[in-house]
This record gives structure tokens, sequence and C-alpha cells, in this order.
């Protein structure tokens, strides 16, 4: 990945703190899951810092409570939007406190994936306003092509080449999901670039490509409650690496399938 340049600016989140009095309900979600009950204090990497756990441990919903505290839209999109297809996020995002450096970002963006399709549809319609208002096309920020006349990966990847820009602060919730292995690593490279010009992220995956970015910090959220954890020592990369070094012996003891007898032996 080349030299890491040394960041000008940053970081802008130093960390999170959870406040109890303003938990109405702790038995109801999201304060319910073990993960976000355990936790008091998250301190975030001045790079990257990665949130993982299997699904519904409480990542996504903690990423996006990090977005609607740091004034992003719980939907997706930098601080300009405002749109709303459906109010469904948490309470979580007013009952934490982000501790912020003296510096600030230039730009800040939140990208979630399942709702990106819906991020995609606003620019078009702010787009489609009266001409000469708002300056030049948001879509321009985006590479200039329609995002709905892409694939959903190439989306995504319109996203992450124009739009990360510097001293940026990128709040991303699985952006694997759209990405071929080949697409995960280019990412890492952007994102490498990004840090280089004084960009921080905050990423929930369970991509095993994306989760080693050297030095990065990974906060687990399980049934234990949250932790930090090595690279090497998360299921991500132990399943993958087991799985790998033996395809056909391990698809024979998932699926049953007795081992072939070699006929020499």
């Amino acid at each position: 990945m080349g030299t890491k340049r040394k960041s000008t600016r940053g970081p802008y989140l130093l960390h999170l703190e959870v406040l109890r009095d303003r938990i109405a309900e702790p038995e109801r979600y999201p304060f319910n899951l073990p993960a976000i009950r355990a936790l008091s204090v998250l301190p975030f990497h001045p790079q990257v810092t990665f949130l993982l756990g299997e699904n519904g441990a409480g990542k996504s919903t903690l990423l996006e409570a990090i977005a609607v505290a740091s004034g992003l839209n719980a939907e997706g999109g930098s601080v300009n939007f405002t749109f709303a297809t459906r109010a469904s996020h948490s309470p979580l995002g007013e009952c934490i406190r982000l501790a912020k450096a003296l510096s600030r970002p230039r730009d800040s963006y939140f990208l979630r994936a399942e709702t990106f399709y819906n991020v995609a549809t606003e620019i078009e319609r702010l787009d489609q306003g009266p001409e000469g208002e708002g300056g030049p096309p948001i879509i321009d920020g985006y590479g200039g092509r329609s995002l709905h006349e892409q694939s959903h990966g190439e989306s995504f990847f319109a996203l992450f080449k124009n739009r990360f820009r510097d001293n940026g602060l990128y709040l991303l919730d699985e952006p694997e999901a759209a990405l071929s292995p080949t697409r995960q690593v280019e990412f890492l490279v952007l994102m490498h670039d990004s840090i280089g010009r004084g960009c921080q992220f905050v990423i929930a995956t369970h991509s095993p490509i994306i989760l080693a970015y050297p030095e990065a910090r990974i906060h687990l959220l399980d049934r234990q409650g949250i932790r930090d954890v090595a690279y090497t020592d998360t299921e991500h990369y132990q399943v993958t690496r087991r799985f790998l070094s033996n395809p056909k012996r391990s698809l024979e003891t998932l699926l049953g399938a007795e081992p072939e007898v070699d006929s020499d032996a």
C-alpha cells in the first residue's frame, strides 16, 4: 500500500461515552444488547476504528448512533442530507456523548449500505430542483454519473473514489456489502490514501480483507460485552483462514459428505 503519509490533521473523534441517566428504558432495544449494556467509554483510533460482531450484536446500531451524534442523517449522506424515508433509527444516538478533538473535520459522511439507494434517490431529487440554486449538481461530487445508472458495487466505489475529501470523518457501515474481493482491496488503498490526507474512519464490517488494515483498533461486540481484539484473533480471520487452507475438507465437514479414500493408500 506504499508509504503512509503523515496525517495533517485529526483525529476528530477521541472517544464515546454512554450517558446512562438519559436511558429511560434500559431493558428495551438497543440498550438490552449485551455489548451496549456493558458499554461505558469507547475509544477511537486516530485513523481507523473497526466495529466487529455477529449479526444482531449491535455494531450497525452503534455506528448509526455515532453518526446521529455527529449531526449526520441516520439514513446516510453528509450533514446537508436531512431526508427521512422511514424514521427507524434507535434512541441510542441521544444517549451518547462524543469527545472531540479541537481540530474539526472539513467534511463528514455516513455510508449505510442498506439505505444507500435512498441517498442516491435524494441526490437526484435535489439535483432536479430549480436551476441556479445550491451551486453545481450534487452528483458531481460522486463522479458526475447517476448512482442509479451504475451497479450497486460501482455506485459504492463512485462514493469511495470521489467523496473522500481531505481532513474528513467517515463512518461506514458494511462498505464491503457490494464489493468484490478485488474492489475490497482497492478500497483499502483508497482509505489508506485518505488517511494520509488527514481522514479518520469508523467502520462496521464483516470483511476479513478490510479488517486487515494495519494498526487499526478492532472493537468486538458479542454476548460477553465489548472488548478489543487483535486481527488474527477475530473469528472472521480464523474461519476464513481455515476454510481457504483446505476448502474440500471444510465442505466435507460442513455438509456431512464422506471424504474420498485414496485408492493408493
